[in-house]
């Protein structure tokens, strides 16, 4: 009975101390949905810059994403105007996260979402860090995967549109499991 006892007690506390990684990951990610184009209708999973860049204070129910012109923002964007209170689309490459995120803030950019420029990357998360220049930026800076980035770009070029529209923060929790709309192409 004791030995029982004690051997259920260690399990519990190797279950809670040990093993938590699969209980907090949830909050290494951030989700967001497109909402419109719909043939890319689903839930986007993005990962937070690690040591720069704001948090969202809000939840936007419909925010424009917009993806930036040139695609890796390290300098004077062509399509500045639109980013404006807005979330921005950036391509990996040219520069550092930081300075992207910096140039999206620039132009009035709510945040930034910069996905790899590896457009078969389907799985691996890139940690953001900041770079050496010592400088800040105010607004949330996310990772994509390049397969996602590189799906909603295609989207819209093939729908002759500006931008998507999404939400963002998107609380999975609260999304019962069969409404959970990955994108086809993402192992779940």
């Amino acid at each position: 009975g004791a030995a029982m006892l004690l051997w259920l007690w260690l399990w519990l506390w190797l279950c809670v101390c040990c093993w938590p990684a699969r209980g907090l990951r949830i909050h290494e990610y951030l989700y967001f949905q497109v909402l419109s184009p719909g043939d890319i209708r689903y839930i986007f999973t993005a990962t937070p810059a690690k040591d720069f860049g704001g948090v969202f204070n809000t939840r936007y129910d419909q925010i424009h994403l917009v993806p930036a012109d040139p695609p890796e923002a390290c300098g004077e964007l062509n399509n500045g105007v639109f980013i404006q209170d807005q979330i921005a689309l950036v391509e990996r490459g040219g520069c550092s996260f930081l300075s992207k995120t910096r140039v999206v803030q620039e132009h009035g950019g709510r945040a930034v979402i910069i996905a790899d420029n590896a457009y078969d990357n389907d799985s691996f998360y890139i940690e953001m860090i900041q770079d050496s220049s010592r400088r800040t930026a105010d607004i949330p800076a996310l990772f994509l995967l390049g397969r996602d980035g590189y799906m909603i770009r295609r989207s819209l070029e093939q729908h002759g549109l500006p931008w998507a529209v999404i939400s963002i923060p998107v609380n999975v929790t609260s999304i019962p499991t069969y409404e959970m709309m990955q994108p086809p192409w993402t192992f779940w």
